[in-house]
């Protein structure tokens, strides 16, 4: 997610979002100059430029390893195979946007384009983007959820080879010795945080913090509870706040989750400091070299599972091939990214990175190789786009939930007020 932590919340409207939490406003973009007409974009992209014909510049957030090095390679065999030469720039997450509305307005877009899937659909709706049917990219045969991800007013313009969502992690002798099964209800996970809560350890541990990652472990609660983010201050939106804010309150989760980044999650879990915890299978890697930690996952709990599906929000990143007004180059980009997005590509990478393969076709395949993400392979089948619903208006909604995850979490006010309070400014 690679969002920033608030420590603070307040009552009252919330504080105004920094500038890589706002969303994206088609006048803004506009004003950025994404939207130029074509002739403009000919005329600042249109020839091969100083990096020659068969050089492409890419353009992506993986600055650490191992995904910089994993990502780098699978682009690097891609444009291999199809001849050309890649100038690959990555950039910190929190500066991508900023990086291509400066960009657009200059004309230099690059000719390969990363993005997290929720800011595809803002920047496809400004035609910065070329969408795939015209550039013959195959999208056949990825999760609903993977091509809803990728999609903007009936086009898809990128896909993610790989994706991630969130489970339930739990320390394995912590629950058998408490005789606990891993809970598949909220009232069994109450009962479960309750009895696993002893002396400097709290039964579960969540990122409820002021970004789109307090929003993002939120989700699954409020999805599966049948609420819909087209209407966050439903009956459904408040029954599973009241789940998260009752677990606080009851002193079964610290009060520090306000704070507490995904990588903090991950941490109080390590350090035996939490008995269960919700996290995304990118820890995996370090969980595994953990010496005596024991642990297992498993699908979040739903209020009623004889009558409601886990459904877990889709995470992962979406490659693109921008509008430069350059036609060779666009063709040579496509056929790169159909390199990178081949099912021999797709498997390794989702190995290397502990990431589920975005074709539904390679998951057998997938967990031959990694059985330990069977759990998080089974959510994605029902895993939701953030953006599904709300298209390029998703931020300000995501904005709204993690304001009313604080409120709430923080016992200012009722689960059902907070998402009221939170919701008059989406």
């Amino acid at each position: 997610m690679g969002h920033r932590c608030a420590s603070t919340t307040r009552e009252g409207p919330p504080p105004a979002a920094p500038w890589y939490d706002r969303p994206v406003s088609r006048r803004a973009v506009t004003t950025a100059g994404l939207v130029a007409p074509l002739a403009a974009l000919l005329a600042g992209c249109g020839s091969t430029g100083a990096t020659g014909p068969r050089t492409l510049r890419v353009l992506d957030t993986y600055t650490n390893d191992p995904d910089r090095t994993i990502i780098g390679g699978a682009l690097a065999a891609a444009a291999a195979e199809v001849g050309v030469t890649l100038e690959r720039v990555s950039v910190a997450g929190d500066s991508l946007i900023q990086r291509v509305l400066q960009q657009g307005s200059s004309g230099t877009l690059p000719d390969i384009l990363m993005l997290d899937n929720p800011d595809l659909q803002q920047i496809a709706s400004t035609t910065a983007l070329r969408p795939f049917d015209a550039l013959g990219i195959p999208t056949d045969g990825y999760t609903d959820g993977v091509t809803a991800a990728g999609t903007y007013e009936g086009r898809v313009y990128g896909l993610a080879p790989t994706v991630n969502t969130v489970a339930l992690f739990y320390d394995v002798p912590a629950l058998e010795a408490a005789g606990i099964e891993p809970p598949t209800t909220w009232s069994a996970l109450r009962e479960a945080a309750a009895a696993l809560t002893r002396g400097d350890r709290y039964g579960i541990a969540f990122c409820g913090n002021a970004t789109y990652e307090g929003t993002w472990q939120y989700l699954p609660f409020f999805w599966s509870n049948g609420a819909d983010e087209r209407d966050i201050a439903s009956p459904e939106a408040a029954g599973a706040l009241d789940l998260l804010a009752g677990l606080v309150r009851q002193g079964h989760a610290s009060t520090s989750v306000l704070n507490w980044s995904q990588a903090d999650v991950k941490d109080q879990f390590v350090a035996g400091r939490a008995a269960m915890m919700v996290n995304g299978p990118w820890q995996i890697p370090e969980l595994s070299g953990v010496e005596g930690l024991e642990y297992d996952v498993v699908t979040l709990p739903t209020r009623d599972p004889a009558t409601q599906a886990a459904v877990a929000p889709l995470g992962g990143e979406v490659w693109t091939v921008p509008a430069t007004g350059d036609r060779a180059k666009e063709r040579l980009a496509a056929q790169v990214l159909t390199r990178f997005l081949a099912d021999d590509s797709i498997l390794s990478m989702a190995e290397q990175r502990f990431t589920v393969p975005g074709r539904h076709a390679l998951t057998d395949a997938f967990l031959e190789r990694r059985p330990e993400m069977a759990a998080f392979a089974d959510l994605l089948g029902d895993a939701r786009a953030r953006t599904a619903q709300l298209g390029p208006d998703w931020p300000a909604t995501a904005t709204a939930l993690y304001t009313a995850v604080q409120l709430a979490l923080s016992g200012q006010v009722s689960a059902a007020d907070a998402l009221r309070e939170a919701g008059e400014y989406a």
